[in-house]
């Protein structure tokens, strides 16, 4: 099992944007495409970011569903629509974690 933590930072501005998009349209296409999202956060220290984990069975599981994520139409669609103005992201990381053999189910 592979969860990736991934932080997101909005531009000056577009959290809100940001993380707006990603609950009405991320979410939805993630879900359709077979993605879990295992769990988001904003934090009140972070104003700027957003912090999301998701869940592969495998690593080639993860290349291939973000593949599929970044061709899919839907997306690209309301990616260019929610930046007419400039992009939202500014940058984005992520960790990929492997639960410990004594970690809690």
């Amino acid at each position: 099992m592979i969860n990736e933590f991934k932080t997101y930072r909005a531009t000056a501005g577009n959290t809100k944007a940001l993380i707006d998009r990603f609950e009405k349209v991320t979410m939805p296409i993630f879900a359709r495409l077979g993605i879990k999202v295992v769990k988001t956060w904003t934090a009140e220290a972070e104003p700027d970011a957003f912090f999301y984990m998701v869940q592969f069975d495998s690593m080639q599981a993860s290349k291939d569903a973000w593949a599929a994520f970044g061709a899919d139409a839907e997306w690209k669609a309301a990616k260019a629509a929610s930046e007419v103005n400039g992009p939202l992201l500014a940058s984005q990381a992520t960790v990929y974690l492997q639960t410990t053999a004594f970690s809690p189910k």
